[in-house]
């Protein structure tokens, strides 16, 4: 990201600072683009107060001059900075972070992936600095920075800590000037559709139209209508042309969903089209041509289908040009907490609501299995907003099955729930004070904390959840003062 500076062009001067402070961030600017950075300065509400121009190199000319005094979040999304996001709790808990991936995007320049470092404003500053500045930020395109492991990552829609979705992130990153078929597998619930729609969006079609067709839910007449449209006249019902799915995504990309599930004249019908960019209305006999990008997915074992007779080799070779198997979330635990944060971000935010997740409940949710992954995840959370009667979301808040399965996890192990790590959850989350579940008042658990903690109540009500108050009070009902 680094250019000389004949190549940069500064944004028209803000009349609201001094001359000395142009000049100070003009020095910070060049200073900073000359080891690959760009920066934005946010004050207390959040809002950009300066950018560097280098940030033209990522989003295009003239973004930086656009930028000034809007929500930090139209640029780098309400998942990291809105009312309840990861890195604002941890600017307003005076905390820095690290290493942390999100997706650039403002206008209608293409998307980017950056590693961010984000951090409170030192006091003390000299007169030189604009005192409206609260927060900087710090980025720099993430192909060329080393991330901490266990920062989550959230790219176009996906969250993610794990080094299996990193790799897929990494190669949704390369296929970005490819106009290659796509095949996505993965259990049912694991978000295929989310990262067909990050191919989309990374890929030289992004200005054109994403429309997905499931393959398994429209019977074969109706779907070959739906993918290639028909003229009037064509069927029983037919009284007018329609277009099909395949012009509607003209210049864009067409996902076809289960397309283990597609019949085999319409198989015959897609090879064509893969083949020869050509497909023909029902009931039409003129060849039309489309310059539509296919992406595939499906649930199902494509081999086995083959093997039966299902499915036509020649289509699957087509179709799986590149393929991506995205793992079930229960190969991936790393990702559910962060994947938990964000999914309770956006359910309180649609109902402006303040909730947060226990460490308590969160180990329920880091012992359950998900066999409904990432969709069962998101069901999980709404139901624990609607239900939870104060701020904090309970293990009581959560389905039965889930503390079922943590209670019989625990029990197998013979241990007890313990908050889970906090590297990819906001710092605020380990700090709110709530009752221990009635399992939980066993005094070897209570020992064993304050033995791991040096018998420092401080630290040892942060590490249960507690307030110390609370704590206080169990450790003389179990006789541990």
């Amino acid at each position: 990201m680094a250019r000389t500076e004949a190549t940069l062009h500064p944004p028209s001067p803000d009349p609201s600072i001094s001359d000395l402070t142009q000049a100070a961030l003009h020095g910070i600017t060049s200073a900073l683009a000359s080891v690959g950075r760009a920066f934005v300065c946010l004050d207390p509400s959040f809002h950009i107060v300066h950018v560097s121009y280098l940030i033209d190199q990522l989003l295009g000319v003239g973004t930086a001059s656009q930028l000034r005094g809007r929500r930090v979040d139209e640029l780098l999304g309400t998942d990291l900075f809105g009312p309840r996001g990861p890195l604002r709790q941890a600017l307003l808990d005076g905390q820095m972070r690290e290493g942390w991936r999100a997706t650039l995007r403002f206008g209608s320049g293409p998307p980017r992936l950056v590693s961010i470092t984000a951090a409170p404003m030192i006091q003390g500053r000299s007169e030189i600095c604009d005192p409206r500045v609260m927060y900087l930020v710090l980025l720099r395109p993430a192909e060329e920075e080393q991330t901490c492991p266990e920062a989550p990552v959230f790219y176009s829609g996906v969250v993610a800590c794990s080094p299996p979705m990193q790799r897929i992130f990494r190669l949704v990153e390369t296929l970005q000037h490819s106009e290659a078929a796509v095949l996505i597998t993965g259990e049912s619930g694991t978000g295929k559709e989310v990262v067909a729609r990050a191919i989309h969006e990374r890929s030289t079609r992004a200005g054109g139209p994403f429309i997905a067709v499931n393959c398994g839910a429209l019977p074969p007449d109706l779907l070959e209508s739906e993918l290639f449209g028909h003229v009037r006249g064509a069927f029983t019902g037919a009284v007018r042309d329609r277009v099909g799915r395949f012009e509607l995504a003209s210049q864009g990309t067409l996902f076809l969903d289960e397309i283990g599930d597609l019949p085999p004249l319409l198989q015959v019908k897609l090879l064509r089209v893969l083949q020869e960019r050509q497909y023909e209305r029902v009931g039409e006999s003129t060849a039309r041509t489309t310059n539509t990008r296919i992406v595939a997915a499906t649930n199902a074992d494509l081999r086995v289908a083959l093997r039966e007779g299902r499915l036509r080799e020649d289509l699957y070779y087509r179709l799986c040009v590149v393929p991506i198997e995205v793992p079930p979330l229960r190969e991936r635990r790393e990702d559910i907490a962060p994947l938990a944060m964000s999914l309770l971000n956006r359910v309180t935010a649609q109902h402006g609501l303040v909730r947060r997740i226990s460490p308590q409940a969160m180990r329920s949710l880091l012992d359950y299995s998900w066999p409904g992954n990432v969709r069962e995840l998101a069901n999980v959370i709404e139901y624990a907003v609607a239900v939870a009667k104060m701020e904090t979301i309970l293990p009581e808040d959560l389905p039965e099955e889930i503390a079922q399965a943590a209670h019989a996890a625990h029990a197998a192990h013979g241990t007890y729930p313990l908050p889970p790590p906090s590297a990819c959850l906001p710092p605020s989350l380990t700090h709110e004070p709530f009752p221990l579940p009635p399992n939980e008042t066993d005094a070897k658990h209570l020992l064993a904390a304050l033995e791991a903690n040096h018998w420092r109540r401080a630290e040892t009500a942060k590490t249960l959840g507690l307030s110390r108050s609370t704590l206080w009070r169990r450790m003389r009902e179990l006789n541990l003062v």
